[in-house]
């Protein structure tokens, strides 16, 4: 996608004016991003969603058994019919992995790296309906699918910033109105991370949240170290073959800490190392019980693929890739692969592509190597075929 050309979704802004200018800095309302808009799922199919095991789904209602009660799904019909009026609001997490018209919502974004999209959350909200005011740690979209919302923000928050005393929910205890907006229909606003925002329901609506994901530096430095560990024998230790004679044997010596960083420095400092981490922690699936594949042979691969097979993403599944050195390394739900350079073409079009088929893929499929990772792919479950 071109970085210079006006786009529709950013309200005439290039990809490059938007994230010079606003991502990560400041909010950006865009009036009709999406126009004409045509809701991709209605709300009773949303409610039918959050009756499912395997969805993740909560309800908030603002005057429930006590002030923003949280309820977790799976709900039942039952649940529904209970619910007041009015004041509460249904969030359904990762619908863009089980609807895949609203999959296809993500495609304005490919501006962004597609690795660091979470997911497409969708909130239905009856009338004065919210989760009260807070702040997020992650950039999100909020595209307005039905009805009207109003949404108010305020002020920029950190981690002392004050929250009401609550067991489930982060509410701000002190919200500082700076703007509003009324949204309808094809509406959407961009707020980056930490900016405190309040939305409300004017009517029964919907909202689509896409968020991105944004791992903390504790997560980076906990899972990168488990994941270093795995390749640093036990007898690699703090040594001190240089050390001088001590005045107080009782006092730590500066020139031990610089050893000990030294001794993290040359595992920290591992590139290659670090890439490998990085790529299969972003592409770790947000349920990765939904990624699993089947046996297939090579030889039954190129014989589907001949009469006419088509393959196609796991809707749960994460796929990126990078350069390293003169190789490529392939990250697929988790995993990774290194790969020779010359699959360069078959990587882009495994991550880009809509649907693989003989036609697309006929550059490759004389290339054991090519074929032995897509093979792979379909046992991983990150590809499958589309009549499954």
């Amino acid at each position: 996608m071109s970085s210079d050309k006006p786009l529709q979704l950013l309200g005439g802004l290039t990809a490059q004016q938007f994230l010079r200018d606003y991502w990560q800095k400041k909010p950006l309302l865009v009036r009709q991003a999406f126009t004409d808009f045509e809701n991709p799922i209605s709300p009773d199919e949303l409610a039918g969603l959050a009756l499912e095991e395997e969805i993740e789904s909560r309800i908030v209602v603002e005057h429930g058994e006590h002030p923003w009660e949280l309820r977790r799904g799976p709900f039942t019909e039952d649940t529904f019919a209970t619910l007041p009026e009015k004041d509460w609001t249904l969030l359904v997490q990762a619908v863009d992995q089980f609807v895949p018209e609203v999959s296809a919502l993500l495609e304005p974004f490919r501006f962004l790296p597609t690795w660091r999209i979470d997911d497409v959350m969708i909130s239905y909200a009856a009338p004065g309906g919210g989760v009260g005011p807070h702040f997020d740690h992650y950039d999100v979209f909020l595209l307005q699918g039905h009805g009207k919302r109003t949404w108010r923000v305020g002020q920029m928050c950190n981690a002392e910033s004050p929250l009401l005393e609550h067991a489930d929910l982060r509410i701000l205890a002190d919200f500082q109105e700076t703007e509003a907006w009324t949204l309808e229909p094809g509406d959407m606003l961009y707020l980056p991370p930490r900016l405190a925002h309040f939305g409300t329901a004017v009517d029964d609506c919907m909202t689509y949240s896409v968020g991105f994901r944004a791992p903390s530096a504790s997560e980076v430095l906990t899972h990168f170290t488990d994941f270093l560990s795995q390749f640093i024998p036990d007898d690699e230790r703090y040594s001190d073959a240089d050390i001088q004679p001590v005045s107080d044997p009782n006092q730590i010596q500066h020139d031990a800490l610089a050893r000990l960083k030294d001794l993290l420095a040359q595992h920290m400092g591992d590139d290659r190392l670090l890439l490998t981490w990085f790529g299969q922690f972003m592409t770790e699936p947000r349920y990765a019980e939904r990624v699993a594949g089947t046996e297939l042979s090579e030889e039954d691969l190129l014989d589907a693929l001949g009469d006419g097979a088509v393959m196609v993403r796991n809707p749960s599944a994460r796929l990126a890739w990078s350069e390293m050195g003169s190789e490529l390394m392939l990250f697929a739900s988790g995993q990774s692969r290194l790969l020779p350079g010359t699959l360069r073409g078959l990587l882009q079009l495994v991550c880009s592509a809509d649907a693989l088929h003989q036609t697309n893929l006929a550059p490759w499929l004389a290339d054991d190597e090519a074929v032995t990772l897509l093979s792979q792919l379909v046992l991983q479950g990150s590809l499958g075929f589309a009549d499954e």
